[in-house]
């Protein structure tokens, strides 16, 4: 049964994992890289991802004999080298086929809006919220998420050259950070 209440605290807490705000100088600069985001197909797939994982994320996780941890740590990884991207200038993800259409599923729907903080948030959430009010979260993120990836061209032009570029070294630091903070939360050294 819908509860308000758990579904205003579920999509609260999947808004800050997360983050689309903060990932706006990312799509931005996926934007400039490649002319143009797919905002729909971005949105569909970070959102079918997400729904997919409610439902199955533990068992695809042990099918592969991956535990939460090391998936958290992959993410990281990712998020990591995306950061270096926006703060040194420098490319590490190569292109394959048409940039846009590439670009609007990695890394923009998988891992930046749908990454590993977002699938082990889903994951604990089962725990203490019912799955229709989880789905019904992820859905109300879903809408926000198509609105701010559609807008990003707008900000683009309010920005400028320079606030653009202020802004993606400053949420290069910030994905460094998260990355990092990633990885330490997960990794257990024996």
């Amino acid at each position: 049964m819908l509860n308000f209440k758990e579904i205003v605290s579920v999509t609260l807490i999947l808004f800050s994992v997360i983050d689309i705000l903060g990932s706006i100088p990312i799509v931005i600069d996926m934007r400039k890289k490649n002319g143009t985001v797919e905002s729909g197909k971005a949105t569909i797939v970070a959102g079918a991802i997400m729904i997919v994982f409610l439902y199955l994320g533990e068992s695809i996780l042990k099918l592969f004999a991956v535990d939460v941890e090391s998936f958290a740590i992959a993410g990281a990884i990712i998020i990591f080298f995306i950061g270096m991207e926006m703060v040194m200038g420098i490319n590490f993800f190569k292109s394959e086929g048409d940039d846009a259409k590439t670009a609007s599923i990695v890394p923009l729907a998988f891992p930046l809006i749908a990454g590993a903080g977002t699938m082990t948030t889903i994951i604990s959430l089962r725990a203490a919220y019912q799955e229709l009010n989880i789905l019904a979260g992820i859905l109300v993120n879903l809408v926000f998420i198509y609105i701010v990836l559609k807008s990003s061209g707008w900000l683009e032009r309010k920005l400028g050259f320079a606030g653009f570029n202020i802004i993606r070294k400053v949420f290069g630091i910030i994905l460094l950070s998260i990355a990092i903070k990633l990885f330490k939360d997960n990794i257990h050294l024996a």
